[in-house]
């Protein structure tokens, strides 16, 4: 099969056929062999009555219904399971994402040999509370995954080469960074495509401020879980090995002048009526606590299911 179409979708029933009408008049045109997937994520208007009704008139349609809201991520996680196609294209189902991009996401993939191929909205339709974050979201993914030349991660219209989609977990709301993940995986040919974004025709968005904070919170795990993952006690170690050098130093000292003034004759205050004793102590206790986060990080780590996971791309003679 050449390609398979993921459409992850949340209340959008009135979108749902004509976009599958455009997928399938975009795929006949290019003699695609191809299917669509709709991982209808709980909806409560009619979508899943529309997707079984799709699915009755085309053969290529198939459909993945939660019992409830999860999210985008669990939704594109069935989806990039059941997909079968030698290229995987995922987009929204708002039609704001157009199928007649396809066919060249695909050419990028199949003939120039990309991992993975993300699209660049350069001409949004979207209100400023949307896109002014968005394009400061990006500026900070760039920064911290290294995938410096793309300009939109969170976009839904992609295109994957299988091996990607299944060599790759997305969960909570890990959506957003997977070309962080593609990389961080050993996919590291990832490009761009400029495509045509379209003002939504249906229903309203699903965009809230509340994504945006969630977002860098998650690219900060993800930053951490890929570094750290599994040797967490590199940074919990360190920084904790830090904090109580300093606090250790301060308090040495402290008790070092106090001594002096005791072998002159001076006895002036306790050392427990000054704030910087009891600031050298919490710092002793917090770079005590740290490092051992850190080692109970690593023993959970070195006990974890997947601990010796590695992503092989080929054996030659070799039993798995």
């Amino acid at each position: 099969m050449d390609i398979s179409v993921i459409v992850p979708l949340y209340n959008e029933d009135e979108s749902l056929p004509e976009l599958h009408a455009w997928i399938r008049r975009v795929m006949k045109v290019n003699h695609f062999t191809y299917e669509i997937i709709f991982v209808n994520d709980g909806s409560t208007d009619e979508s899943w009555d529309v997707i079984e009704r799709l699915s009755r008139e085309d053969e290529n349609v198939r459909g993945i219904k939660f019992r409830r809201n999860y999210g985008k991520s669990p939704a594109l996680f069935c989806g990039f399971k059941a997909a079968k196609g030698d290229v995987v294209i995922t987009m929204d189902a708002d039609l704001q994402d157009s199928p007649d991009e396809i066919p060249a996401l695909y050419k990028m993939i199949t003939e120039e040999d990309y991992d993975l191929v993300s699209g660049y909205k350069q001409k949004r339709y979207d209100p400023l509370t949307k896109t002014i974050p968005t394009k400061l979201f990006n500026a900070t993914a760039r920064a911290i995954s290294g995938v410096k030349n793309l300009h939109d991660f969170n976009c839904g219209l992609k295109a994957y080469r299988r091996d990607v989609v299944k060599n790759i977990e997305v969960y909570g709301e890990m959506h957003r960074y997977i070309p962080y993940l593609a990389k961080e995986a050993g996919f590291g040919k990832i490009g761009e495509k400029v495509v045509h974004h379209q003002a939504r025709k249906y229903g309203s968005t699903k965009f809230g401020i509340n994504r945006f904070f969630n977002g860098y919170l998650d690219l900060l795990t993800l930053w951490f879980l890929t570094n750290f993952g599994k040797k967490p006690m590199h940074v919990f170690g360190l920084l904790g090995s830090f904090v109580f050098f300093i606090g250790f130093i301060a308090l040495t000292w402290l008790l070092g002048e106090k001594v002096i003034d005791l072998c002159n004759g001076v006895y002036g205050d306790l050392l427990s009526d000054h704030a910087s004793f009891y600031i050298a102590l919490t710092a002793m206790l917090l770079g005590t606590q740290l490092f051992l986060a850190g080692f109970i990080g690593d023993l959970i780590s070195r006990s974890s299911a997947g601990r010796n996971e590695y992503q092989i791309e080929k054996m030659l003679n070799v039993e798995s």
